[in-house]
């Protein structure tokens, strides 16, 4: 059989619609990214990922260092999409519990006592958010606002009285992250972040009676989210 016989004979190459091929190259660049982000939980859940580069992430996910910078423009990028991913639904479960209680005092207890119980429970996350925390905002843009918005409710309430927002904030979320840095370090009570929550409360200017009454609250279930 002739050449020109041959290749007549070849069957048709399959044409890929446009639309198909745009679908599969986002598929493809989705998987890579989640990929990446779970390599960066990897590398910075662990005590020593404070000083992680994007070529150690970009190792561990068995990418190249082009690669990393093609979906991440450093990784100032990728922390913050990494706290995204680490904290969101978590806080959508903890903002869904507390939200129904009307004092801001018992929701800033309650609040800590669950992001230190969750710290407790899971080393890895627990170095995450620090390691996180040390080059950003505390535990992540959406936690350090929601955290700003009930200190600033508290105040308002008068149930803080002698702190500003800013302080407020910072005394809550500093100290949660040191006592997080605590409890995955060293053997700490049972109640150490009861413990934690009531001198929160305490500094913040509530009577320091009442500040471990609030904080030794029945921890309720976390609520369930979509």
């Amino acid at each position: 059989m002739s050449e020109r016989v041959r290749e007549t004979a070849r069957p048709p190459r399959k044409q890929i619609a446009p639309e198909r091929r745009a679908e599969v190259g986002r598929g493809r660049r989705t998987r890579t990214r989640a990929r990446i982000i779970a390599a960066a939980f990897d590398v910075l859940g662990d005590e020593q990922g404070l000083h992680a580069r994007a070529e150690d992430v970009a190792e561990k996910a068995s990418v190249t260092r082009a690669t990393f910078y093609n979906h991440f423009a450093g990784m100032t990028e990728l922390r913050e999409a990494l706290s995204v991913e680490l904290t969101h639904n978590f806080l959508e479960a903890v903002t869904a519990t507390i939200s129904v209680l009307p004092d801001a005092r018992d929701r800033s207890a309650l609040a800590v006592r669950f992001y230190l119980r969750r710290a407790a429970a899971d080393r890895r996350w627990a170095w995450s958010m620090i390691n996180l925390s040390a080059t950003g905002l505390i535990f992540g843009a959406e936690t350090f606002g929601e955290a700003e918005r009930t200190l600033r409710e508290g105040v308002r309430e008068g149930v803080f009285p002698h702190v500003s927002v800013p302080l407020g904030r910072d005394l809550l979320l500093g100290t949660t992250l040191a006592a997080m840095g605590s409890i995955v370090r060293g053997n700490l009570s049972e109640n150490y972040p009861e413990e934690v929550a009531g001198a929160i409360l305490f500094a913040l200017g509530v009577a320091r009676e009442d500040a471990d009454t609030r904080a030794r609250a029945p921890l309720p279930a976390l609520a369930h989210t979509d």
